[in-house]
């Protein structure tokens, strides 16, 4: 079952809100780490502002070195927000120093094939997207949301929450 890491598989995670994305995805991370395999959790909405942070301070080469040696990376929450054009190079580097090497784990409510459009810049879209998608597998969560909501009177009931349903994968 974890031949996924040690292949350098790519674990593309999407559904909408409240499915288990996140939880599946930090899931997987945890079981790599208890066969010894080293993992990072990273929100991608949040990576134009760290980046920027690393690369002002000079620390941006050796956290790119660090996240290449990394069996696996979660990238939560892809496609949440627009991104500029160092956020694009860079997370172009982070991809392709992995691809075909190391494990990565990719949530969205995006479904894939929005990702293009989304990467914004055709070239650097198709980079990342080829190789991204060479040796990968396809989870899509379906459902309503898991998170706990206020109970709601209707008629003294409380509303039901709904599992996620795997629909399918690929490889």
């Amino acid at each position: 079952m974890g031949e996924w890491v040690s292949a350098g598989h790519c674990i593309l995670i999407t559904g909408p809100t409240g499915v288990g994305k996140s939880w599946l995805a930090c899931a997987l991370a945890q079981y790599a780490c208890r066969r010894g395999h080293s993992a990072l959790y990273q929100r991608v909405p949040r990576l134009p502002e760290e980046l920027r942070i690393r690369h002002g301070s000079g620390a941006f080469g050796k956290w790119l070195l660090q996240l290449a040696k990394t069996d696996v990376v979660v990238l939560n929450d892809w496609g949440m927000g627009a991104i500029d054009s160092m956020t694009r190079s860079d997370l172009l580097e982070v991809v392709d120093d992995r691809a075909g090497r190391k494990a990565t784990i990719i949530t969205s409510q995006l479904p894939i094939e929005y990702w293009h459009a989304w990467i914004g810049d055709a070239t650097i879209a198709d980079a990342m997207l080829d190789r991204l998608m060479q040796h990968h597998h396809r989870i899509t969560l379906t459902g309503d949301s898991l998170r706990p909501r206020k109970a709601q009177s209707v008629q003294g009931g409380e509303a039901g929450i709904a599992a996620p349903i795997v629909v399918g994968a690929q490889g």
